[in-house]
């Protein structure tokens, strides 16, 4: 599949999918957004691919919408951008809209954000299982300056990882902020010189690709996102349902085996 404003690349079980417009900081463009819709596509139907990061060319991670899309804005005050089917249409409704489906990619997406990171590129990096920034990285959410609102999720998934009034401040605002202070409120995981994260981000994907189960890792995905709309006792009950389902895998036998057998795993994801 040949990408015009997107990079996809595999290495190892690892699949990195890098916004490829460093000329503008990567903004986003109705191209680019169903460019990597397309490559987590490629990623999910590549049976090697147990893990994929998310990243930008050049300096930037992504600086938001193209403004140039304003001119496509129509009478009705909405973007003239055709409705998708959804990713996965057996997942939650709630993430089979437009811009929401990552978390219905059955792999971890890791963010490595190495720059600028604004507005709908924060979107995306929010809706990404885990966030490790380049130290120098900037963030806003934008939105607030350009007289709009908190848009594509952001008011679900922002606090859910800073809190309420946290997540306030930096919507009301829509200050610039660091990455420092984006991990010490919880928005980042992980904070690395600006040379080494993508060998630091990728070095933890082969890592989990190579020594975690594929089928653990995507049902406990599935898990971790469906738990902000469970209450506990559903939360049980997938899991009990889900662990049935594993204890009869081929997975489980292998991960049995290799521990007692003292040797790296070998796992299939079946």
């Amino acid at each position: 599949m040949s990408f015009t404003e997107v990079d996809y690349k595999t290495t190892g079980h690892v699949a990195i999918v890098t916004l490829n417009r460093p000329e503008s900081l990567n903004a986003w463009t109705a191209v680019m957004g169903n460019e990597v819709r397309q490559a987590m596509r490629q990623a999910t139907d590549d049976s090697n691919v147990r893990v994929i990061v998310l990243t930008g060319a050049g300096r930037g991670f992504c600086a938001g919408a193209d403004m140039k899309r304003l001119s496509n804005i129509s009478s009705a005050g909405r973007l003239d951008e055709p409705v998708d089917a959804p990713f996965d249409p057996h997942s939650r409704e709630d993430f089979q809209r437009k811009n929401t489906y990552f978390p219905a990619v059955p792999k971890p997406i890791i963010a490595a954000i190495n720059g600028p990171c604004a507005g709908l590129g924060l979107c995306f990096a929010l809706f990404c299982d885990m966030r490790f920034a380049a130290e120098d990285a900037s963030f806003t959410t934008a939105f607030a300056r350009r007289g709009l609102i908190a848009e594509h999720g952001m008011s679900w998934t922002l606090p859910r990882l800073v809190g309420h009034s946290a997540a306030a401040d930096l919507l009301l605002s829509a200050r610039k902020f660091m990455a420092p202070e984006a991990l010490r409120l919880g928005m980042v995981d992980r904070v690395y010189p600006t040379s080494e994260l993508m060998a630091a981000t990728l070095a933890y994907a082969k890592e989990l690709s190579e020594l975690s189960s594929p089928r653990s890792l995507g049902v406990i995905k599935k898990q971790l996102w469906a738990t902000h709309m469970q209450s506990l006792d559903e939360a049980m009950e997938l899991a009990d349902h889900e662990m049935a389902l594993s204890l009869a895998s081929e997975d489980f036998k292998e991960g049995v085996r290799h521990f007692v057998e003292k040797r790296p795993p070998a796992f299939t994801g079946r």
